[in-house]
């Protein structure tokens, strides 16, 4: 098959399928072409369940308890897309989303004192919820309200806030929050992972590699990301990520999280599908034996003999 093409995209991961789906759209002759026999690469979700004992080389195979092989999507990178952000506006602008069938996420629960606890989707649910006390959502709710009016151009919604110099601990203190609020505005809302699991990782790996002799540089390492916890950076990454934490949550009420109804692999399919709309050409089981350069440029690949 030796035909010319304007581009060719090799793997079928989301990002390559979205580079292959626009290029497509604005006119180019696009050859897209995965090793594997299904598509997502990383980002697939692999079905029947049958297939995924193979791929990670698990014996046997799934017991008559777990249904029918085709009920199952386990996807390799499981992730939740949050409603308003940039992902979700891409497949709207794309129209992506004539292909693809999501599912809003129920609700989402932390975990505090050996219970669990709903994150309060509606005023309510907030009025009734048992994680702060009554005087804590006052304040709270100052909080939330000066987040959603904060514009970074407008100086008027900024109430003398700095946001590219201020700290984000800085504005938990102008609203007297307590420890357990930040805790949950920084770890539920924000969606920052906490510094202790990054330090315990470090630990762990330099000990590992240089034994005892490692922890002065580990205490030289601890003081360095100390200085890169959220709570001491400008405050104004944190307050964006509440912001698209609210304003996804108030567009579907239940939770701010989507999901395709038949797994992440959905997603690049999706953009497949509006290449091949648009002229491109798909082809799988097709491993690459060679990148084909003249005058350092890349002009092609060879496959299978081709």
């Amino acid at each position: 098959m030796n035909e010319e093409y304007d581009v060719i995209v090799l793997g079928t991961g989301l990002t390559e399928c979205i580079l292959s789906g626009i290029m497509s759209v604005k006119g180019k002759k696009v050859l897209h072409m995965d090793r594997n026999s299904y598509y997502g690469a990383e980002s697939a979700s692999i079905t029947p369940l049958e297939d995924v004992y193979k791929r990670f080389s698990l014996p046997g195979s799934p017991p008559e308890s777990m249904g029918k092989g085709r009920d199952w999507n386990v996807d390799l990178v499981p992730k939740f897309l949050m409603a308003n952000g940039q992902l979700v506006r891409m497949l709207l602008i794309t129209q992506v989303t004539r292909y693809l069938d999501f599912k809003v996420i129920e609700g989402s629960y932390v975990y505090k004192g050996g219970k669990i606890y709903k994150v309060p989707s509606t005023e309510t649910e907030a009025l009734a919820s048992s994680l702060m006390g009554l005087f804590e959502k006052r304040r709270f709710r100052k909080f939330l309200v000066f987040v959603a009016n904060f514009d970074e151009n407008d100086p008027k919604t900024m109430e003398g806030v700095d946001p590219k110099k201020t700290t984000m601990r800085a504005i938990f203190q102008k609203f007297s929050l307590g420890q357990e609020v930040i805790d949950f505005t920084g770890h539920s809302l924000a969606l920052y992972r906490t510094d202790e699991s990054v330090l315990l990782v470090v630990t762990v790996l330099l000990y590992a590699v240089w034994g005892r002799g490692s922890m002065a540089l580990f205490r030289i390492l601890k003081f360095s990301l100390s200085s890169l916890r959220y709570l001491d950076l400008p405050c104004i990454e944190t307050i964006n990520r509440i912001k698209l934490y609210s304003e996804s949550l108030a567009r579907y009420g239940k939770s701010p999280y989507l999901y395709p109804l038949y797994g992440l692999g959905e997603l690049p399919q999706g953009f497949a599908r509006l290449s091949a709309i648009f002229g491109g050409t798909y082809m799988l089981n097709k491993p690459i034996e060679e990148i084909v350069m003249e005058n350092g440029k890349v002009v092609g690949v060879k496959s299978e003999g081709e």
